[in-house]
């Protein structure tokens, strides 16, 4: 067994299915480079936002969590205004304040511990995926969000700390289908976006590890059921026929 392999094992165990081979076959065809391209960047960022999202909601204090928004700003401003450059975006220092954990929270520090470190990395993925657009002069789009995301989100129960946990969960899944898809699209790819995506595997199997052991821990009870209920709505998502072709698209029509 490879070392991708083992990575990918674990992944493969948790989700319900695996990507078809149609949205592979839609997703290697050169004309659409550009559009998976682009939709990555898009959800690198918001990767890192559901994560800067649900520090500043449950672990942080006012002050910080405004340390926290601002550290996204630039990003934010290139993809939605168009503003700055990969070079300005360069520049861009993590945060340099440290984030508190609110005094009444027992699992804050742990929180801002896995979802800081997850934000720094895909804030760090956005800025290469950039690199890679503007390498091939792919020039960046405005793109609508998919299906996928507010599909799993609309299950999402409504009453704490039900709701974080079932956010997290959510998050788990996403970032082990995103470590699945790079796994699978990466073969099909030249050389460069191969190493890329392969490249990417272990931070987004660490992920999903750090989400599902937080939502273990905020529940402090067997949540196996609610997992297995995401993993039924996620890979119905996935199986099902999806009109928008987008990273996380079910099977192209």
């Amino acid at each position: 067994m490879t070392n991708t392999e083992k990575l990918l094992a674990p992944i493969l165990s948790f989700l319900q299915c695996q990507t078809p081979e149609a949205w592979i076959d839609e997703a290697k065809k050169p004309e659409n480079l550009p559009i998976i391209l682009r939709d990555h960047l898009a959800c690198e960022l918001k990767a890192g936002q559901t994560a800067m999202h649900l520090i500043r909601k449950y672990a942080v204090d006012k002050e910080s969590g405004k340390i926290l928004a601002d550290w996204f700003k630039p990003y934010e401003g290139y993809l939605y205004r168009k503003e700055g450059d990969l070079q300005s975006l360069a520049n861009q220092e993590a945060m340099s304040k440290s984030v508190f954990p609110k005094s009444n929270s027992d699992y804050g520090q742990d929180l801002i511990d896995k979802m800081v470190m997850l934000i720094k990395e895909e804030l760090h993925h956005f800025y290469q995926v950039l690199e890679i657009m503007e390498g091939r002069d792919i020039a960046f789009e405005n793109t609508t969000a998919g299906r996928y995301a507010k599909g799993m989100m609309t299950h999402v129960t409504t009453h704490e700390p039900e709701t974080l946990i079932d956010k997290l969960i959510c998050g788990a899944y996403i970032e082990a289908r995103s470590c699945e898809r790079f796994a699978k699209l990466a073969p099909h790819l030249d050389d460069d976006l191969h190493k890329f995506y392969i490249s990417l595997l272990r931070s987004e199997a660490r992920h999903y590890q750090d989400y599902l052991a937080l939502a273990e821990q905020i529940a402090g009870k067997d949540i196996s059921e609610r997992i297995a209920h995401f993993g039924k709505v996620e890979a119905e998502l996935i199986l099902s026929d999806d009109e928008d072709f987008k990273f996380h698209s079910g099977v192209p029509v």
